[in-house]
């Protein structure tokens, strides 16, 4: 089968390659671009472990055809923060101990951007609970999952004007 020239911009960058027609995105992105962050778990879009964002929305890549992505902004877990820290988002699933084995944990963080970003105010547990309902996560029984993104809610909600949290950058931790 022919290849197909992909040209994309991943988490900022201009990046392209060749994909075969059926070649998936989490594969293309994970074999041909080396984000290995993005996880394949079910391979039939049910787990939500492949989840990336295109063009700022949720879709599972292990759905999605590489060529589909061609012109497109993906974002996936290792473009969620500008520099090796942790984002806000993910200092608050860390110090809420939200996840266990992490193989789930990029499908939630990207899903979760996407939620935040629609909700400026804040959500409910109930609103959480229901937005988070196509990931799956084996180990946690999603408690803590919820306590991390309403922590994340609520330190954004408590940043003064300007978006600097208290303290600045004192304690960050760096991304492995």
């Amino acid at each position: 089968m022919d290849e197909k020239r992909v040209r994309l911009r991943a988490n900022g960058v201009s990046r392209s390659g060749w994909a075969e027609p059926r070649r998936s995105l989490a594969d293309f992105l994970r074999e041909d671009l080396g984000l290995t962050g993005t996880h394949v778990g079910c391979e039939h879009g049910a787990c939500g472990a492949c989840t990336v964002l295109l063009d700022g929305e949720p879709v599972r890549s292990c759905l999605m055809l590489a060529v589909q992505a061609d012109g497109r902004e993906i974002t996936t877990v290792e473009g969620l923060s500008p520099s090796a820290l942790l984002n806000p988002l993910q200092e608050a699933m860390r110090d809420s101990h939200a996840f266990q084995c992490g193989f789930c944990t990029p499908g939630f963080l990207t899903t979760l951007t996407s939620f935040m970003s629609e909700r400026p105010d804040g959500a409910s547990r109930e609103e959480i609970r229901d937005y988070l309902s196509g990931n799956l996560c084996r180990c946690s029984g999603y408690q803590t999952i919820i306590d991390g993104v309403e922590l994340a809610m609520s330190r954004r909600s408590a940043q003064p004007a300007g978006g600097a949290q208290a303290g600045g950058d004192a304690g960050a931790e760096v991304m492995a």
